[in-house]
């Protein structure tokens, strides 16, 4: 199993003097640690004016550390389709793909925060309509030859786009929190990434999720890809300040995000309303291996064999979740790496020899 380093900018917190700026060039500083300390990929999100997350950009910030990394994988986490016309989407990421000498990974949802849809004219109520047709016009165009495409949202002439990917094919993550998402990834066949609380309280665990994919795949007659997860995470004997930077998060950060009210929510979003009722009841003592790795070295390992039986090919760990000192997180992936990811197979083992060698 490989690990990758997770990030979603959360920075919406009362008296908080890291700046938007701050923490975006602290992340930059963090996916590039991430390489040298032998991570497989490094998965940074996109999120709009501050509502959850602070960096709108994830190809710029991936972009711009391409010449100080030579191993790691660069994902967005995820890019957010309906907020975009898509064969942008679709040229970005392919020249991202060239620059990069094929490390690309990529990584599609549709979001959950209705506030970052109104400034951009995107239409929340067909975010899953929007979301399927931009993924059927992304791989047409990282296809080979002309292509065209026409939908209700979209009337694409024949046509090829440049520069092409240097992966043939670029791979391609359908993050997936509800059955609908789902059955889009098994649909085009595509890969699946998923959060391990959604996909508990949607089909009972990570490795009941996987089983439906397999299952929803066999149905549509597409073979399944490949399965991850991403996990918080605070390693530590003494795990209060873990716990209370998680539920800083939640509080802070995903309530105000999340729609609640039928009305205003595509009803393939009504299952929002269930996570909110999790969240406003919860406690610190309430969280769980879940949605967060909590504890001592041992303690995490013992989860993630729990992970990598369910069938899961890679975790990407959010180590800066809930505010916490950029020092804190640095040992955090340090600690990982030393104490954790040498449990499991995976490419992480290699590079780190080579380290130690050098």
């Amino acid at each position: 199993m490989e690990f990758g380093y997770f990030t979603l900018s959360d920075n919406h917190y009362p008296n908080n003097p890291r700046t938007p700026n701050d923490f975006v060039l602290d992340i930059r500083e963090q996916a590039i640690l991430a390489d040298r300390l032998g991570y497989h990929s490094a998965w940074i999100g996109e999120h709009h004016f501050d509502s959850l997350g602070v960096n709108s950009r994830p190809d710029l910030l991936l972009a711009s550390i391409i010449p100080e990394t030579q191993h790691i994988r660069l994902a967005p986490a995820v890019a957010v389709l309906p907020l975009h016309h898509p064969v942008h989407v679709a040229e970005t990421w392919a020249t991202l793909d060239l620059l990069s000498g094929g490390r690309v990974d990529f990584a599609a949802g549709r979001g959950y925060d209705r506030r970052e849809y109104a400034p951009f004219g995107a239409d929340y109520m067909k975010s899953a309509e929007y979301f399927e047709d931009s993924i059927e016009i992304i791989l047409k165009a990282w296809g080979d030859g002309p292509w065209s495409h026409k939908s209700e949202f979209h009337d694409i002439p024949e046509m090829e786009i440049t520069p092409k990917p240097v992966q043939r094919p670029i791979p391609f993550y359908t993050a997936s929190f509800s059955n609908t998402s789902l059955e889009i990834a098994a649909r085009h066949s595509t890969n699946v990434i998923w959060a391990p609380f959604a996909a508990g309280m949607m089909y009972g665990g990570l490795d009941k999720a996987a089983e439906a994919y397999r299952e929803t795949c066999a149905r549509m007659g597409t073979e399944p890809g490949r399965k991850m997860c991403s996990y918080f995470i605070y390693i530590d004997e003494d795990d209060n300040y873990g716990r209370s930077k998680q539920m800083d998060y939640f509080n802070y950060c995903c309530l105000p995000a999340f729609t609640g009210d039928p009305a205003k929510a595509p009803p393939t979003m009504h299952y929002f309303r269930k996570i909110i009722e999790i969240l406003e009841n919860m406690k610190e003592e309430d969280l769980s291996d879940k949605s967060i790795l909590l504890g001592p070295p041992q303690k995490v390992v013992d989860k993630l064999k729990e992970v990598e039986e369910a069938g899961i090919d890679e975790v990407i760990l959010y180590f800066n979740v809930g505010n916490k000192d950029k020092a804190v997180v640095e040992n955090q992936m340090h600690l990982f790496m030393d104490e954790v990811a040498p449990h499991f197979d995976g490419k992480h083992n290699g590079r780190r020899a080579q380290l130690k060698a050098a």
